[in-house]
């Protein structure tokens, strides 16, 4: 039985803290930060863009491409994202092959496999980016899911967890993330009590109204790492960071 419910987890696992150890995979396992923070400077500055620092291109590492390619590039106007998106993929397929796992990476996570943890990726590769990083490293079978920006929302919201949580049926306090950004901590994270969604019916009307009516109103829930997974990309993002300013 594969399930990791409370009351129905293997016997191994009463020993240990978490069963899924689920890991963000550039910078994390793959040593790709220098190359791709190179690699957005060098498609910021092919559209006419004002070059990011290092420091600015490397914070967007583990977002989706493009929203992370808008953050390091605010000048560049949108109608240039597709030709910023095409130069970056350019200059990023130029050294792919330039980019390896982590020392020790394939020893660690054969190790925790013969624990018998479940082991997960989350990662801002597209699907495509990561399934070839995935057969280039010799390390598919080390996973049991895995999860992708294109098939999820950004980190940081934490949907693309919440899913891999689902689909191993394990409980997020028997979870542990490791990533190398503020991203991939905050997805982790998300409890923001001061942050609620809320649900509205449908309210037609032909006057102006000054409030809604109360019946209308069927939803009024605090963020959790178990909830947020409900919340809009857009809502989540700007009200977490209100929260934190």
């Amino acid at each position: 039985n594969n399930s990791f419910t409370p009351y129905n987890r293997p016997l191994e696992s009463l020993l240990r803290r978490y069963d899924l150890i689920a890991f963000d995979w550039d910078g994390t396992l793959f040593d790709s930060t220098a190359i791709i923070t190179r690699c957005i400077q060098l498609a910021v500055q092919d559209v006419g863009g004002t070059v990011p620092t290092a420091q600015a291109a490397a914070y967007v590492i583990g977002m989706a491409l493009m929203p992370a390619l808008a953050h390091a590039a605010p000048d560049v106007p949108q109608e240039k994202y597709p030709l910023l998106n095409e130069r970056y993929r350019h200059h990023y397929s130029a050294h792919q092959h330039d980019i390896s796992l982590f020392d020790g990476v394939l020893d660690m996570l054969a190790e925790l496999k013969a624990r018998h943890h479940w082991l997960a990726v989350a990662t801002g590769k597209s699907r495509r980016g990561l399934d070839r990083a995935l057969d280039a490293s010799d390390s598919r079978h080390f996973f049991h899911a895995t999860r992708c920006a294109d098939e999820s929302f950004s980190k940081p919201n934490p949907t693309m967890l919440l899913w891999l949580l689902d689909e191993l049926q394990v409980p997020s306090e028997r979870t542990l993330m490791i990533g190398d950004t503020s991203h991939d901590m905050e997805m982790a994270a998300a409890h923001l009590p001061l942050l609620r969604h809320l649900d509205i019916d449908p309210n037609e009307s032909e006057t102006l109204q000054t409030d809604l009516p109360a019946d209308k109103i069927t939803g009024w829930t605090v963020c959790t790492p178990e909830t947020a997974g409900g919340f809009s990309a857009i809502g989540y993002a700007f009200g977490s960071r209100l929260q934190r300013a």
